[in-house]
């Protein structure tokens, strides 16, 4: 039964981590970042329809990059701190697993220019828009942890999971106004995702020691993997200080993910994995009426049940592998404030809640992925160093979740009076500065 429970456990552990290299941090919206960069992320990411800066403007709705009242450069660095763990309970056995993923910087760049035709505007933004690391040790209580067997009839588990994702999306976007009040905009997207997994069981294990007992290979040291997509926006100032924006996201495209790996003995494989990034609808509404304050709205669906990866679930008939995760299509709903303090010192605040996109009966099936948080709260502020450069800052708390489920065997089902639950919580401090000319 134990053996069973960890070809099971194996297989969806790792699919969740390969999952997210095209996903955000702790408290992503599925595997979509929630903000980029300082501004954008102490809003809670509301910014379909609210144009703060730059890198908010480019990355939610192309077309609001002609309500920026100047041109514009911003940086960011954001460092995210994870908190996971995992529990499992199968039969006499029990344990607890914490994962020592340290911290990830998020990177952020954007630029936007105001043409000479003043009905033109130009920008261009590079984001850091997944970033995950997981460190789980191997454990002797924990069942899922437990190291891994080379002996037929011996149980084991998953040992030492590490995994590391990492996604820069490249951005160039161009806006125009068609009158004073309507905007719409393109933008092509350009993405580049790494993914690392050690072990990988999103494939067959191979048995080439001959000990009679499959083993899986590790993913580890892969190249970038090109994706290609396409984002559409509007943009319209209504009167009475009201704003509103929608936006498309098609999904994202990547190429096969090649992993030149290794069997028992050291012998070449090479393994590949298809795997997409969903399309996604925006739309926002933002109020500007009362001075000094903005306040935004947004709301997003996101459709994993139509992308590669994430549409279909269960095993192939090796039942050593894994077809995918079987998530459901999301909604999330963020709002920010803005209140200008002062001609130098701009005060921000935000919410966000998301749906989990897996039910409890999936834990097992995602029970290493860190997308399981529904809600994330943010601050920050902008200090205005003279009339060009101002310096930013924001905190995010993603409050802790946890989710239960059985541990299912492949051919039988939940298992009962077994258990095994994820927990997450997630921290992080993004600072930058901002240019404008």
């Amino acid at each position: 039964m134990l053996r069973s429970f960890v070809r099971n456990a194996r297989l969806w552990v790792l699919s969740a981590i390969s999952m997210l290299a095209v996903a955000d941090s702790g408290w992503a919206q599925g595997i979509a970042v929630q903000g980029v960069g300082p501004v954008n992320r102490s809003m809670a990411g509301a910014s379909t329809a609210a144009p703060i800066d730059a890198a908010g403007a480019i990355h939610w709705n192309p077309a609001t990059i002609s309500g920026l009242p100047h041109n514009e450069v911003t940086f960011g660095l954001e460092l995210l701190l994870p908190d996971e763990t995992l529990f499992s309970t199968l039969g006499p056995a029990s344990g607890i697993t914490d994962a020592e993923s340290g911290v990830a910087p998020i990177p952020t760049v954007a630029w936007v220019q105001h043409a000479e035709d003043e009905r033109l505007t130009y920008g261009l933004g590079m984001f850091g828009v997944a970033g995950y690391r997981a460190n789980y040790p191997a454990s002797l209580t924990n069942p899922i942890s437990t190291p891994q067997s080379n002996t037929p009839g011996v149980p084991g588990g998953l040992g030492r999971i590490f995994s590391e994702l990492e996604v820069l999306q490249i951005v160039p976007t161009v806006s125009f106004a068609v009158t004073d009040r309507l905007s719409i905009g393109f933008a092509p997207t350009v993405s580049l995702a790494r993914i690392g997994a050690q072990p990988l069981f999103l494939v067959e294990p191979d048995d080439a020691d001959g000990s009679g007992q499959p083993r899986y290979p590790d993913g580890l040291g892969n190249r970038y993997h090109w994706g290609f997509g396409g984002q559409l926006g509007i943009y319209y100032i209504a009167d009475g200080g009201w704003h509103w924006g929608a936006s498309i996201k098609s999904p994202q495209w990547f190429e096969e993910f090649r992993f030149m790996t290794t069997d028992e003995i050291g012998g070449p494989r090479l393994e590949t994995v298809n795997i997409d990034y969903p399309m996604i609808l925006s739309l926002g509404v933002a109020y500007s009426g009362i001075e000094r304050w903005v306040i935004a709205v947004d709301a997003r669906y996101f459709d994993y049940k139509n992308t590669d990866g994430f549409r279909t679930t269960g095993f192939r008939p090796d039942f050593a592998s894994v077809l995918g995760l079987g998530w459901n299509n999301i909604f999330s709903v963020s709002t920010g404030v803005q209140y200008e303090y002062s001609e130098r010192l701009t005060l921000r605040g935000g919410y966000t809640y998301q749906q989990v996109p897996f039910s409890s009966s999936r834990t097992i099936f995602n029970v290493a992925s860190p997308l399981i948080i529904e809600h994330v709260a943010s601050v920050g502020a902008s200090y205005q160093w003279n009339r060009h450069v101002a310096f930013n800052v924001a905190y995010v708390h993603g409050f802790e979740n946890s989710v239960t489920g059985p541990i299912e065997q492949p051919t039988t089902g939940p298992i009962p009076g077994s258990s095994v639950t994820s927990r997450v919580a997630a921290y992080a401090l993004s600072v930058g500065a901002t240019v404008r000319y």
